[in-house]
């Protein structure tokens, strides 16, 4: 029984209808099991102001196919016959093995890519296209919380940049839901409308108002609406139910259009839906009840053959259990296939199956859907399982993982392999195998498993050699992507090595495991002995893409100890590619770039990060790799002082790798630092407190010295200088055990500040002394302006006031030549507190540039305490800024400075959004402020300017 109108959901249904026919437009439609979800959007698709728009209906499923991009392509297949009048790029072609059926609409196929993440994204560009080739249209897809996770990533691409005719509607319930499918909508292009509907149970008087929509009375009391909503917690779903249940008894009495009080005490309706579901089967006749079950074992929509072979009885038997069920609406039918209207209904009737017809029933469900074709592999997988048939199970389970890996949907491969490893008994040989490819499907989609243990299980075992090396490989790659145990790692890579004699490919790869300074206790003697060993390994190694790799984490490894080989092996890799276009050689760009920054090499960074990124939008590699160079230039922007808008990007990659704590903790440091930045002390403490430790934990002491630096500041300025140094203290023994020194001397005025500020002036200087001391003859960019700083903090606690502001303003200089605004003004702001002790005639002017540069980057905390020492000085703070942008006069702002940079690098105004997240009509517009700023008329010649 259902309502034959919509009943208290008007606001819900006016504002979805008004998101939809306002594109480009996403809404999300959130709510419980049997809220009303999908009613809502029904009536959605049948509103007169969606004439002229084509509506395209997905659903994601609990059991799920290896057949990634589901949903969507569901959606588009009711669409091929209006494909026929509209011109298709050719990138659509590349949907042709998706949808064979739309083969003759479709352009030719493409020929296949060698690197699955290009491959996939190609897809993606062809989905886009032909949703996008449609014009006005309305895409739903319901179960969100179900949804693969090439849908989602599809998803974050199409509304990355959304075809301008198109209303995205979502649905899923929230407590199941993942955080990457509330990301979607979290930061979209300006333009795009945002609607979040969440759908409440119903109180008494919605209640009141379904229920005599559904009784087709005028009214029902109002005793008897509060006793349904009592007993059904105020969900439509279970409502409906409920009074099919009392119909269905013959107690439901109508007097006088409405309900008495004596009709419901006689009523002893049972509580929750699964026992009025289960009355409701009761009343059914043998043939129909066997049809139930059928359908509750199936759990998803099936045509009529499949579950009548599915049925126990037969033939017509079961064709006429069919039907009753049908005519008693305990079943529905929707475009040619029959099922239960809501999965509350399903489980209910499942689990009251006995244990050996439920398992009958999944072998006769196994069997019947074999035959179709194509074979939908999860769903017999799922079967087998649970008809207790193991082999057959774990047969199916690895079919259907390698089709779930032809087609890259890495998270199938997971879901389906774990299970099998976790729960099956297999032989060594098979486990191995298994362990395999569920390591690989892994590393590019951590945190869905517990890989590691799964691996070692597989380990315990006498292996051929080859495979206990490409396992031990994979073991700790798992560990090195989770940001786990180091140690381990570094055991797991050594031992790896002397098993893959007869495969160089994977011996040269844990050899630069080996080469990362991660592990306590390991030389970096050793690290670099491990490095030169790949290096000489290379000749056996034949990809192209995997030598590019080596020499990128090669120059990687040798930046941040200040090895000057790193700029020659760095060069090598320029030289093999020009420009990265596989994932491989995007890897490379960005470690040698991320890693370039550490130590001040800002100008080459920038470099290798804008062309890593680049590479990535324009030959569509993947999200993942997108949010890794976003990351990483995060890294960069923070160091470059370009804050505008980093808060927020650094929030959002956050949330994207809410399952990854490595590829995390870079946003995340990134992030406690603005926080201090905005004066927030008490939040910044526990967040610096938090990176820091991760960075330790982690081995990420290349990364450590930006949150350290500003932990130290912060305690010290709080009168807690002392909390800091244990962490200070494990921090340099770190950098000294790895030789580290270039990255190191980032933190090195901070840290003295703090030991000056604990009363250990002698110690600050003698840091400085063997950090001068360590980085004598290495290449460390930032090495020359930190030592000034610090040795100008140190002279200033001794009293030495003129040596001071001679460092100092030393400082300031050098740090302005590597385009490092904040700690500029940090050493101007003391060396005009210097020079004003000494009524220096200059002390002014730095203490102005100081302020300014504080209020241009945003940083409130520093700006409060020199604008004390302005006041202090007599000399007159910037004005407050107050509302509206911030003026910079005839200077770039932070924002027109970042997409400058871009696009002096190469970016188009498209792929500058994209990396910014913001509309190309804003590149446009601080590109256009720039050009005019600097006097230019074109990109080249912002290239010409710029090439940093």
């Amino acid at each position: 029984m259902t309502s034959p109108v919509l009943v208290g959901r008007d606001e819900e249904l006016d504002r979805l209808v008004a998101a939809a026919t306002s594109p480009p437009s996403v809404t999300v439609v959130e709510g419980e099991a049997g809220i009303g979800k999908t009613r809502l959007v029904t009536e959605l698709t049948r509103r007169p102001e969606l004439a002229g728009r084509r509506v395209l209906t997905g659903g994601c499923a609990r059991i799920r196919e290896p057949f990634p991009l589901g949903p969507l392509l569901d959606a588009l297949r009711a669409a091929g016959g209006h494909l026929r009048a509209v011109p298709l790029s050719p990138v659509a072609g590349a949907l042709r093995p998706l949808m064979p059926e739309l083969a003759d609409l479709l352009p030719p196929a493409p020929d296949r890519l060698d690197d699955k993440i290009a491959e996939r994204h190609r897809v993606f560009r062809g989905l886009a296209c032909l949703i996008g080739s449609l014009g006005p249209a309305v895409l739903v897809l319901e179960d969100m919380h179900w949804a693969d996770e090439q849908s989602v990533e599809f998803l974050g691409y199409l509304l990355s940049d959304p075809p301008p005719g198109l209303g995205v509607v979502l649905t899923f319930r929230g407590e199941e839901v993942g955080p990457a499918v509330r990301a979607l909508t979290a930061r979209l292009p300006g333009g795009t409308a945002r609607e979040h509907l969440v759908l409440r149970p119903f109180g008494t008087a919605a209640t009141r108002e379904l229920a005599a929509s559904v009784l087709d009375a005028e009214r029902v009391s109002e005793d008897f609406a509060a006793y349904l909503c009592e007993r059904t917690s105020g969900l439509p779903f279970a409502i409906q139910e409920l009074l099919a249940l009392l119909r269905a008894r013959g107690t439901l009495v109508r007097r006088g259009g409405g309900w008495s009080r004596k009709a419901i005490d006689e009523l002893d309706v049972p509580s929750g839906v699964r026992d009025s579901v289960l009355e409701r089967v009761s009343r059914l006749s043998p043939a129909a009840r066997e049809v139930a079950e059928a359908a509750s074992v199936l759990q998803v929509m099936a045509t009529i053959p499949v579950l009548t072979a599915v049925c126990r009885a037969g033939g017509e038997d079961a064709l006429r259990g069919l039907d009753e069920a049908l005519e008693r609406g305990l079943l529905i039918e929707r475009a040619g296939r029959v099922g239960y209207r809501h999965l509350l209904a399903v489980q209910a009737v499942y689990d009251d199956v006995p244990l050996p017809r439920r398992q009958e029933l999944h072998r006769r469900a196994a069997s019947a859907l074999e035959g179709l074709d194509p074979v939908p592999l999860g769903q017999v997988a799922h079967h087998l399982r649970h008809a207790g048939l193991t082999g057959a199970w774990v047969d199916a389970a690895e079919r259907a993982a390698d089709r779930a890996a032809a087609l890259g949907d890495d998270s199938e491969v997971i879901r389906l392999l774990a299970d099998v490893l976790r729960d099956a008994r297999l032989d060594p040989a098979r486990r191995a195998r298994l362990s395999a490819k569920l390591g690989w499907a892994c590393v590019d989609t951590p945190g869905k498993v517990d890989a590691a243990a799964l691996l070692d299980a597989a380990l315990e075992h006498d292996l051929p050699r080859p495979l206990r090396g490409e396992l031990l490989f994979l073991l700790a790659l798992n560990l090195e992507t989770a940001g786990r145990d180091p140690h381990r790692q570094w055991r797991a890579y050594a031992e790896a090595v002397e098993h893959l004699g007869s495969r160089p490919e994977l011996a040269v790869r844990a050899m630069l495991g080996l080469s990362m300074p991660l592990a306590p206790g390991v030389p970096p003697a050793e690290h670099v002995a491990w490095l030169d060993r790949a290096l000489r390994t290379l000749p056996e190694v034949g990809d192209r893409a995997l030598r590019t790799l080596v020499y990128g984490k090669a120059a990687m490894v040798l930046t941040t100890m200040g090895d000057p080989r790193w700029a020659e092996l760095s060069g090598r890799m320029l030289e093999l590619t020009g420009e990265p276009t596989v994932s491989q050689e995007v890897n490379a760009f960005r470690s040698a770039g991320v890693n370039a920054c550490y130590p001040g090499h800002h100008a080459r960074s920038e470099r290798l990060l804008t062309s890593a990124l680049r590479a990535v939008t324009e030959h569509d590699l993947g999200r993942v790799p997108e949010m890794t160079c976003r990351a990483c230039l995060a890294v960069l922007s923070y160091a470059r002082g370009r804050w505008d808008g980093l808060p927020e990007e650094t929030a959002f990659l956050i949330g994207r790798f809410a399952d990854s704590p490595r590829h995390r903790l870079l946003p995340e440091a990134v992030a406690a630092c603005l926080a201090l930045h905005r004066g927030e002390p008490d939040a910044a403490r526990r967040a610096l407190d938090e990176a820091v430790d991760a960075c330790l934990d982690m081995g990420a002491i290349d990364l450590l010295p930006l949150p350290l630096g500003a932990l130290a500041r912060l305690a010290a300025a709080q009168g807690d200088a002392g909390a800091v140094l244990e962490k200070a203290d494990r921090a340099r023994a770190a950098w000294e055990a790895k030789r580290l020194w270039p990255a190191a001397v980032r933190a090195l005025p901070a840290l003295a500040a703090a030991l000056i500020a604990g009363g250990g002036a002698g110690a600050a200087a003698a840091l400085a002394a063997r950090v001068e001391e360590r980085l004598r003859g290495l290449d460390a960019p930032l090495g020359p302006a930190a030592l000034a700083h610090a040795r100008g903090l140190i002279a200033l606690a001794a009293g030495r006031r003129h040596a001071a502001a001679d460092h100092l303003l030393a400082a300031a200089d050098a740090y302005d030549a590597l385009l490092s605004p904040y700690e500029a003004a940090q050493a101007r702001e003391a060396a005009a507190d210097c020079l004003s002790r000494l009524a220096g005639p200059a002390a002014a002017a730095h203490l102005q540039r100081a302020l300014a540069a504080y209020a241009g980057l945003g940083a409130r905390w520093d700006l409060d305490r020199a604008s004390r020492l302005a006041r202090a000085q007599g000399v007159a703070p910037p004005a407050r800024h107050r509302s509206g942008p911030r003026g910079y006069g005839s200077a770039l702002s932070p924002r027109e400075s970042e997409v400058a940079g871009l696009a002096a690098g190469g970016l188009t105004n498209k792929e500058i959004a994209r990396a910014l997240f913001l509309s190309t009509k804003t590149v446009d517009k601080h590109l256009s402020a720039a050009l005019r700023k600097l006097g230019l008329r074109s990109r080249t010649a912002l290239a010409r300017r710029l090439p940093d």
